[in-house]
């Protein structure tokens, strides 16, 4: 059994709060018995992206024998439990409607068309519960883009507007525009922004921008 580095979960600090479980990207990390445990050494890649999730500071990273990371088995137990959460459509911005059901009590998601692609759990992590739309701020018409946003948001009731944009420079108009479109709406809607690096990994914290 090789020597690497593996996650190690203190029980006595652990507090059940199931932020790590959801911080692992690889399913390495369950709750039993109202404690995160690791429950698969072959999962765990040893980086760590449930550390900074635990409030407690329950997790460390050690290094001892372990299973080896077993990249394949990770892929396929992901393939075989991730159902599509998208719950709307169309979800271009040009082609959405005005005013549909969708929009109703919604969080609206307005996504940068790439970072579906770069972003492997973006449906598990990202879009459940959401109404979907995607563009590109740098290949189509922002000014048609701010436009349809600003009608969506005043006709609808739009509960809240989360932006899932890539960390290069360009998309970063993605997240200005719908600040501008909230305030054109008139409307107190709250903004949440999220950004993906071209590693496919969230930036904590995500960059802020003005409407």
């Amino acid at each position: 059994m090789p020597t690497r580095k593996v996650v190690e979960i203190d029980p006595d600090q652990c507090d059940g709060c199931e932020l790590c479980v959801s911080a692992c990207h690889e399913g390495a990390i369950a709750l039993v018995d109202g404690k995160a445990k690791l429950v698969s050494e072959s999962y765990c890649d040893g980086l760590g992206a449930c550390l900074p999730e635990c409030p407690r500071g329950a997790i460390t990273i050690v290094e001892r024998e372990a299973e080896a990371f077993d990249a394949l088995a990770v892929a396929a137990a992901h393939k075989s439990c991730r159902p599509s959460a998208l719950a709307n459509w169309p979800i271009q911005l040009h082609l959405a409607p005005i005013q549909a059901p969708a929009f109703q009590g919604a969080t609206l998601l307005v996504a940068a068309d790439c970072v579906p692609f770069a972003y492997a759990d973006f449906h598990s992590r990202l879009l459940g519960g959401r109404t979907l739309l995607i563009g590109c701020p740098k290949l189509d018409d922002t000014s048609a883009y701010l436009e349809k946003l600003t009608a969506i948001l005043r006709f609808n009731d739009v509960r809240a507007v989360e932006v899932a944009f890539m960390e290069v420079p360009c998309c970063h108009g993605l997240a200005r525009l719908v600040g501008q479109a909230i305030a054109a709406s008139g409307k107190p809607i709250p903004l949440g922004l999220i950004e993906v690096s071209i590693q496919g990994e969230i930036i904590r914290p995500a960059a802020r921008v003005s409407a």
